[in-house]
């Protein structure tokens, strides 16, 4: 018999672990319109000069050095934002609203090369 999982949050709805992951999830989503994101897109993009009339601009990868459009890139933190639980919340939200400086332009492909093979600092 499987053992009944124990659900003391959101009026016995969600499990600590679901818990956690949706406030992670929510603070992801709300991090991408952090103004440091903003600026580190600006400071990387060059004009589009290929036949392409609707791209306007291209980013270059941190890591591979290739020039990719817009929705082919991602901002990356630098440094790991971790997990995120009650004895971790503080570092996970500074290091996830970190400054410029803590954010690069990485391609997908090298974003996904990346968290795939996730160090810890």
């Amino acid at each position: 018999m499987k053992k009944k999982t124990e659900k003391p949050r959101g009026e016995g709805t969600l499990t600590e672990a679901g818990f956690w992951g949706m406030i992670r999830s929510a603070l992801r989503k709300r991090s991408m319109f952090w103004p440091p994101v903003k600026a580190v897109k600006e400071s990387n993009r060059k004009p589009y000069k290929g036949p392409n009339k609707k791209v306007k601009w291209v980013y270059t990868c941190e890591a591979c050095k290739g020039e990719f459009q817009g929705k082919e890139i991602d901002v990356d933190h630098i440094r790991e934002c971790g997990s995120l639980t009650k004895a971790t919340a503080g570092t996970f939200i500074e290091r996830m609203f970190c400054e410029k400086d803590g954010l690069q332009i990485l391609c997908k492909q090298c974003h996904k090369k990346k968290t795939s093979n996730k160090g810890v600092d």
